[in-house]
């Protein structure tokens, strides 16, 4: 912004013709509006997301800047898969994805953080709680449609998804 005002006040200063002043002038105008009307979060005003799964008790605990905002059921590897253990970084998301290993099965709302594995909605609603899937983390579509407007919303680098056994 400062260049910007600089680079104003020279244009003064050498007589530049007034047709290119006045689209400086309002190019200039413009970012300003842009800048005030909150153009997206700045990094200072993103909210840090971090999804905590518990392999042990299926569960997710969302926080939002430290603070336990939401906690809610979810199903990871069954018997004879694995869910990978660790702390990883959203990657590609889709509101519609299906599975191109699991004979198309639907993958709402994913959230995907190493390979191939995601966080995503699940029509198996009732197995929820319980280890019933490949190795992705299923959840209510419902939750998996906010989690994922929540890293959307904060950005992806204010995001990480902690796994822990």
């Amino acid at each position: 912004m400062k260049g910007l005002l600089k680079f104003l006040k020279e244009t003064r200063r050498r007589r530049v013709r007034k047709p290119v002043r006045q689209v400086v002038v309002l190019l200039a105008a413009g970012l300003i509006a842009l800048a005030a009307a909150g153009a997206g979060p700045t990094p200072a005003q993103a909210a840090e997301i971090v999804a905590r799964i518990d392999l042990s008790d299926q569960r997710m605990n969302v926080y939002v800047n430290g603070r336990r905002a939401h906690s809610w059921p979810v199903s990871t590897a069954r018997r004879g898969y694995r869910t990978p253990v660790g702390t990883f970084r959203p990657g590609r998301m889709h509101k519609r994805y299906f599975s191109k290993k699991y004979n198309g099965a639907p993958m709402p709302y994913s959230v995907f953080f190493h390979g191939g594995y995601a966080i995503h909605g699940t029509d198996q609603i009732r197995r929820l709680g319980q280890p019933a899937s490949h190795g992705c983390i299923r959840l209510h579509p419902g939750n998996a449609r906010q989690l994922f407007s929540m890293i959307r919303q904060s950005g992806k680098r204010n995001a990480r998804i902690v796994i822990t056994r």
